[in-house]
């Protein structure tokens, strides 16, 4: 993707030469057309690419953001065979935990990517808060009220 964001850096301003190239730049007719927003005079093959909106521009926070992410990610995976072995209600509720956050961040990242505009990315964030809150909710009542995660998913595979 960065190759497509600064291709007038290779090119002349009149579809020219590319800068370590012999032979002019040459594009198929279907990236060409791909790839132009608009023709302009002197085009040669760039175009603005959308960016998601950074919240966190110019500090740790994102670095420290994706850290956890991978983190919570690793300990999910050590944290299913715990509850395969050892299923107990503290990791029944570690689980709801983990998942439910798990899964937030991932579809947070989906909404980040794909809801575009002024207000709709506002719903999406709101739904996917109250969507994540009562999955997480209904994960603690039926651990406290049922057989809880580890379980349910043992009785499930004995069927």
């Amino acid at each position: 993707m960065a190759a497509l964001l600064r291709l007038s850096v290779l090119c002349g301003a009149r579809g020219g030469r590319a800068l370590f190239l012999r032979a002019p730049v040459i594009r198929p007719a279907s990236v060409s057309a791909f790839l132009q927003d608009s023709p302009t005079p002197g085009w040669c093959g760039t175009q603005q690419i959308h960016l998601s909106p950074s919240r966190y521009a110019g500090s740790t926070a994102a670095s420290l953001h994706w850290t956890g992410e991978r983190v919570l990610a690793v300990g999910l995976l050590g944290l299913l065979p715990a509850a395969y072995l050892n299923p107990c209600s503290a990791i029944d509720y570690t689980l709801a935990a983990a998942l439910t956050l798990h899964s937030y961040w991932g579809l947070g990242q989906v909404v980040t990517d794909y809801v575009h505009g002024d207000t709709l990315p506002k719903i999406a964030r709101t739904a996917l808060v109250l969507f994540s809150s009562l999955t997480f909710a209904g994960l603690c009542y039926f651990n406290y009220h049922d057989v809880g995660i580890c379980k349910a998913v043992a009785m499930l595979w004995k069927l």
